[in-house]
């Protein structure tokens, strides 16, 4: 366990692919998702060029320089698929898990924490499991509860092993009047929460964090998982502003920003467990063209300075994301936080 809260960043678009952090993958193919990739590519091409990309995007130097920039956590997205033909649903996905084992080398050589998240897109079908419905969730729901499981029990004594997250991104189905949107339904999603929190407990023990995604839940959550039965639980709560409809070319605009995250942080709170941000970045909403882009990355770093001083009531944070191809200002921890002393980030 971290003797301080957690203060780190993901490492996105590396196991699970982004078009957003690496265009360069996708670029070619026109494809903007890992499945698209596939098909655009052919599952031989495809494959080489995901084996090319997770040996040369990502590295022990990258761990070094995270942890020399005061950081003391990764919150690293392993997909679905890590174990590849010895997992679930065995396809033209490649699998990963030997590079999730030297991220913990590369971690511990460091005294860096590791929160795997489980990435369930895209999932067997091609959608994401935990956007488009009850159908494939509950499909493979087992599968993916197995996958929890072996994840934490391979990393249940490692010592960089933080805990587990186990979903990104749920999308809790909604009534709109006579009809449903996209979207699991709660009752399965809780269902799957409090099982996966016994599966990781079975293997690894109480020690590991489980971290369950608050998904607009957390008026409720205290009522399923409640604190005195669920250990060692954090909820994260994402706190992404970059399509806010908000006039962000000056100060009033980024203090609106920052009342709507202390807001998000006190509704995950109700939850009764600590709350961690998984995602937060310094990228305001677009502002017209009076903005300058030396006024941009300025009334950014003012943006980035106000939510750091709002996540220190929470119980950790992770910056979205170490690394990118493109550098944007706002997503790229090297060029957003780089000039953030030390103190600021612990």
């Amino acid at each position: 366990m971290l003797a301080r809260a957690p203060h780190g960043v993901n490492i996105s678009g590396w196991l699970s692919l982004e078009s957003w952090v690496t265009p360069s993958l996708f670029a070619d193919s026109g494809a903007l998702d890992e499945v698209s990739l596939v098909g655009a590519l052919g599952p031989e091409a495809y494959g080489l060029a995901v084996l090319k990309h997770r040996a040369a995007f990502i590295g022990a130097d990258d761990f070094v320089q995270i942890a020399a920039r005061g950081f003391n956590a990764v919150r690293l997205p392993v997909p679905w698929y890590a174990f590849g033909d010895l997992g679930p649903a065995p396809g033209p996905y490649v699998g990963c898990v030997d590079y999730v084992d030297r991220a913990f080398d590369w971690a511990e050589e460091v005294g860096l924490k590791i929160l795997v998240l489980l990435d369930v897109s895209p999932g067997p079908t091609g959608s994401g499991l935990m956007i488009k419905g009850s159908d494939d969730f509950a499909t493979y729901r087992e599968d993916l509860l197995d996958v929890v499981a072996a994840l934490a029990k391979r990393y249940a004594y490692r010592d960089g092993f933080y805990g587990i997250e186990v979903a990104n991104n749920p999308v809790v189905q909604q009534r709109r009047g006579l009809t449903l949107s996209d979207g699991i339904p709660a009752h399965m999603l809780r269902n799957y929460y409090r099982s996966a929190y016994e599966a990781v407990r079975e293997v690894a023990g109480d020690d590991p964090i489980v971290v369950i995604p608050e998904a607009g839940m957390g008026r409720v959550i205290a009522s399923f998982m409640a604190q005195r039965r669920y250990h060692n639980v954090m909820v994260d709560c994402h706190i992404l502003h970059h399509v806010a409809r908000v006039d962000s070319t000056g100060p009033m605009g980024v203090r609106s920003l920052i009342a709507d995250s202390n807001e998000r942080i006190r509704m995950a709170r109700r939850s009764g467990h600590p709350v961690l941000v998984g995602e937060w970045s310094g990228s305001l909403p677009y502002a017209d063209s009076v903005m300058t882009p030396e006024g941009r990355i300025a009334m950014e770093r003012v943006f980035i300075s106000e939510q750091l001083a709002a996540y220190r009531s929470c119980d950790g944070w992770f910056f979205q994301t170490w690394k990118t191809e493109a550098h944007p200002a706002g997503w790229d921890a090297r060029v957003a936080l780089g000039t953030f002393e030390r103190r600021m980030l612990a």
